[in-house]
């Protein structure tokens, strides 16, 4: 199958992939189609099955390529396709989102106006405009909102069923700001390239920064309330 005919075949279940990021994983060496003569890309079924389990265990499971490429090896070396057990960490819908949050590629296309965000999410008009002050939400100009903005709303709607208020959540913000700080040093010397693969590369990466950053964040809060739980 050529390049375009793989991406037809994987959008069904994975409709953020794009040939970028097909080649992306190429230059990562996770698949190595045979090439013509002319030098077009020729994929095999295995080749494609190869494809599937990376881009489920990216999402799915938030595996680094790192670890990917070891579960591959394992694969190339005894036959058999590795992390066949259910997934644990998150529960996807068919198409990999969180039930009730836009997918990653739908949220930042997402756009809603401040009538829809608050109909959408929950939180009231006063809430929303607490929020923006405080820095914990920012619209985009001229004042649309997108799906990022709405898992946002969701999330402190929720909070507020326990009584946390907008000014709890500050620190959210500021913690935020220093990790895009921190992770901007890494993924900006890839993203300012001319070179396709390196801005995918950076793309890349900065998914898997922010993977790791939600499981260190959920793991340090579960330890921490262990004492406060008796466990």
């Amino acid at each position: 199958m050529s390049i375009g005919e793989v991406l037809a075949q994987l959008r069904v279940d994975f409709p953020d992939a794009t040939l970028s990021k097909l080649r992306f994983l190429e230059a990562e060496g996770l698949v190595e189609p045979q090439r013509t003569a002319a030098g077009y890309r020729k994929y095999s079924w295995d080749d494609v099955a190869r494809l599937r389990f990376v881009l489920t265990a990216q999402r799915d499971q938030y595996l680094p390529l790192r670890v990917i490429r070891e579960q591959l090896a394992v694969w190339d070396a005894t036959g058999e396709q590795p992390g066949r057990s259910r997934p644990a960490l998150v529960a996807v819908g068919p198409g990999g989102e969180v039930p009730g949050q836009p997918a990653e590629a739908e949220s930042s296309r997402m756009r809603l106006d401040r009538a829809e965000l608050v109909a959408r999410s929950g939180v009231d008009e006063a809430t929303l405009a607490e929020l923006e002050r405080l820095g914990v939400m920012v619209p985009d100009p001229p004042g649309w909102y997108d799906g990022d903005a709405l898992i946002i709303a969701q999330a402190v709607a929720g909070l507020a069923a326990y009584g946390l208020e907008p000014r709890h959540l500050r620190g959210y913000r500021l913690a935020a700001d220093r990790e895009v700080g921190l992770f901007a040093q890494l993924v900006t010397p890839l993203a300012r390239q001319s070179d396709p693969a390196a801005r995918a590369r950076a793309a890349e990466t900065a998914r898997e920064l922010v993977a790791l950053s939600q499981r260190l964040h959920a793991a340090l809060v579960r330890v921490g309330l262990r004492s406060t739980l008796g466990r």
